[in-house]
């Protein structure tokens, strides 16, 4: 964990402090929460800021317009809007208390106390909060939990998780990427008895929980606690691929490259049958969906032992993109065979040949599909000779199919 001396010196800077001074002189009570919080005592970066505090929404949005700084209403209704300053993200939420849960949504009520609003978090290491003079609030001993790795529910595991299913997902998350210690026991016995449920919850957010878990630098040892608890059957079903994905995670640590979590969760998915269906429930966008369907495609088959003039053939009709993903994918599968390294590196330095022909060279024929037909064939007569023929040879080529 970092050292406490440097770790909150983002309170000090000037768009911080223009947020802390505005609050001060309203002599309204704010405190620093979340993720900014829990992320500068494990030595990560922040993103934004999160600050909860006694003024109900209508009173910080005002006085936010009176400062002239811009505000969002990203929630209102649920105590919550967004101020930026200077660029820097400020989401600002009154203190809350539950007033009724379903399992989904929950319905709150404004308070005044900041230890009943931390005692309404899903786990120790999220109720922490600091004063705008640094000093660390932790009423439930998640600083503690945090240092030893450790993700408990705050109070009672199968309350929390009733309350809000969605902590199921939440809980190995967090245990992807801050969890160095034997699981809760009580934890995972509240996400196995409440499995079920999961299928309840939108796709929207369930795909931000999975996502966000695949970020994790090594996010295997949480999902096989998913597929212990049958967590990981109510999210993907029964056809998911630990093993595709295991490989893909030992071949981005051969290659130091960054994590890629839209191909990790097509390596999860492990063939296009189920990647289809689950884009669907994950509710992926169209750009993500199709980025995930060429990586798992199987045609054209990739092979570590083909020929250079192979790799060429195979790689001309591919972006480069989409050729990078087919290889991680076919090396995951095999992570020991170390020839897929060249694969990559002549991916990355084949300029991919332009077909010197286009329609209006097939002038003997009306518009239409033919003219694609016949230029086809030429082109896969160029492809077959690697390529070498230039415009001249391939117009010559292109006249031996015109008819007398």
């Amino acid at each position: 964990m970092a050292d406490r001396r440097d770790i909150f010196r983002w309170i000090e800077k000037p768009e911080t402090r223009r947020i802390i001074d505005l609050f001060g002189s309203a002599g309204v009570e704010m405190r620093f929460v979340g993720g900014c919080v829990r992320d500068s005592l494990f030595g990560r970066e922040i993103g934004d800021i999160d600050i909860a505090t006694a003024a109900r929404p209508e009173a910080v949005q005002e006085m936010l317009h009176n400062a002239g700084i811009k505000s969002v209403p990203t929630g209102i209704e649920h105590g919550t809007l967004t101020a930026i300053v200077d660029g820097q993200a400020f989401e600002i939420t009154t203190y809350r208390r539950d007033v009724e849960t379903d399992g989904r949504h929950a319905v709150v009520s404004f308070g005044t106390d900041w230890q009943e609003d931390a005692a309404r978090r899903d786990f120790t290491i999220n109720a922490l909060s600091i004063t705008p003079d640094g000093t660390l609030c932790d009423p439930l001993g998640g600083a503690a939990d945090l240092q030893a790795g450790r993700i408990r529910f705050v109070g009672e595991a199968r309350r929390r998780v009733r309350e809000d299913i969605l902590r199921i997902l939440r809980w190995f998350r967090f245990y992807a990427h801050f969890g160095n210690h034997p699981p809760d026991a009580e934890a995972l016995e509240a996400c196995r008895g409440f499995a079920f449920r999961i299928p309840d919850l939108s796709g929207e957010r369930v795909r931000h929980e999975l996502l966000r878990l695949l970020e994790a630098a090594d996010p295997l040892p949480s999902l096989r606690l998913m597929q212990e608890t049958d967590v990981i059957d109510a999210v993907l079903g029964r056809g998911r691929r630990l093993d595709l994905l295991a490989g893909l995670c030992e071949v981005e640590q051969k290659t130091t490259t960054a994590r890629d979590r839209l191909l990790r969760l097509a390596a999860l998915f492990g063939q296009n049958a189920i990647a289809n269906t689950m884009a669907v429930r994950l509710r992926l966008s169209n750009k993500e969906s199709r980025r995930i369907a060429d990586a798992l495609s199987e045609t054209p088959a990739l092979t570590p032992a083909m020929t250079i003039r192979e790799r060429r053939r195979l790689l001309y009709p591919l972006a480069v993109g989409v050729a990078e993903d087919r290889i991680r994918l076919a090396w995951a599968a095999s992570p020991g065979d170390n020839r897929w390294a060249d694969w990559l590196e002549m991916n990355r330095r084949f300029d991919r040949p332009v077909f010197p022909l286009n329609g209006r060279d097939v002038y003997w024929l009306p518009e239409g599909p033919d003219i694609g037909e016949v230029l086809k064939l030429v082109e896969a007569w160029w492809i077959a000779e690697d390529f070498a023929p230039d415009r001249k040879a391939c117009l010559g080529q292109l006249a031996r199919l015109k008819p007398a």
